[in-house]
């Protein structure tokens, strides 16, 4: 993995929640892996689970992003219809 592979906000923030979580679940069991290597010294670069670690990041972030903006807009509509 080099720097390239690191994944940038607004592209993940173009797929749907449901890809987005399966990305997610992907790149937190490539973590697990990547810690596990390291552990035993097979890592081939350390590099890639500061990589993977940061991509995990950002995937919560946008999730978090999008859920409040579901809560946002659920409270808009509910204040409107009063």
């Amino acid at each position: 993995m080099t720097m390239k592979d690191r994944m940038k906000a607004f592209e993940l923030r173009e797929l749907t929640e449901q890809d987005l979580r399966n990305r997610l679940k992907e790149e937190e069991e490539n973590l697990v892996n990547l810690k596990f290597q390291k552990a035993i010294s097979q890592v081939e670069s350390p590099i890639k689970i500061r990589t993977t670690r940061r991509n995990v990041a950002v995937m919560k972030t946008v999730l978090q992003e999008i859920k409040l903006r579901s809560q946002v807009s659920e409270s808009d509509s509910m204040s409107k219809g009063k």
